[in-house]
């Protein structure tokens, strides 16, 4: 939601978030697979209601519980700007940074709630310094290898890079990576992209289990339910295998960024001056 001081007010539509792990959440998407049209009406509605009722001014978010049968809940407003907000920038099209600081300065919200309209698909993985396979532990330590996706549609907010130390003292979130696409099959395809070309090392982290979780039948169908983590992926083992070309995919990036490989002359036998590139000791 977005409300200003002159009694203003909208909702930007839902965004999916019962994908947790310790009630906390680790992929959102929007819009909705759960969500029919009548619903996501009403319950916008309602949380347009919550924040005129308050006289709420700055950025938000009001969270719902949803039953099988269609009724939703009240649960709580987040009176702040969350972490899965770029799903809603990607469907949108708005800064929501920059709504919250007009808001701040007592501006109007420049636009009313009938041209607001949601356009394709988003989706955000949360990527953490934990080990699933070991209910989640922390995984402190320093990052050896980063390589980040690129492409079209995909979005990454982050702030490690190689040679970071993850910290064991502060949150082990290491980054957002966030896909958008014509449709929800299309940005899981993109996603499940995405996450196998994400490389990290010398760190566990969750992109392999968030790879098998967005790749799984439930989720793949749309079954978002809060448990959806206890009953299909309490027992989850990392595949050697993805460690594995987790490890050769940097590797070789390293070396061809370095230029180390032999390259064949037109004529005779190559030059170790010339082909070895740059070497460091």
């Amino acid at each position: 939601i977005l409300g200003d001081i002159h009694g203003n007010a909208v909702h930007l539509f839902e965004r999916e978030c019962s994908i947790q792990r310790r009630h906390q959440k680790i992929i959102e998407e929007t819009p909705s697979p759960a969500l029919t049209p009548e619903l996501r009406s009403k319950m916008g509605q309602a949380a347009v209601k919550v924040a005129k009722t308050s006289g709420y001014v700055n950025a938000g978010t009001v969270e719902f519980l949803l039953e099988s049968s269609g009724n939703f809940y009240f649960l709580e407003v987040n009176t702040r700007l969350q972490v899965e907000h770029p799903v809603t920038e990607m469907v949108t099209g708005l800064d929501l940074v920059k709504c919250q600081l007009e808001i701040a300065q007592g501006n109007a919200l420049p636009f009313e709630q009938n041209s607001l309209e949601q356009r394709g698909h988003a989706m955000e993985c949360r990527i953490y310094a934990e080990d699933p396979s070991a209910d989640f532990f922390p995984s402190p330590g320093k990052i050896l290898g980063y390589k980040e996706p690129t492409g079209p549609g995909i979005r990454i907010d982050s702030g490690v890079y190689e040679g970071y130390e993850v910290p064991m003292e502060y949150d082990p979130i290491l980054s957002k990576l966030i896909v958008f696409a014509e449709d929800r099959e299309l940005a899981r395809r993109r996603m499940i992209r995405a996450l196998t070309n994400y490389c990290v090392t010398g760190i566990t982290t969750t992109i392999p289990f968030l790879l098998d979780v967005v790749g799984s039948i439930p989720f793949a169908k749309g079954h978002t339910s809060i448990d959806v983590i206890e009953k299909h992926f309490s027992h989850w083992e990392q595949s050697q295998r993805y460690a594995d070309i987790a490890a050769a995919a940097y590797v070789l990036d390293e070396l061809l960024n370095k230029n180390v490989f032999v390259k064949r002359p037109q004529a005779g036998y190559p030059s170790p001056w010339e082909s070895l590139g740059a070497w460091e000791l």
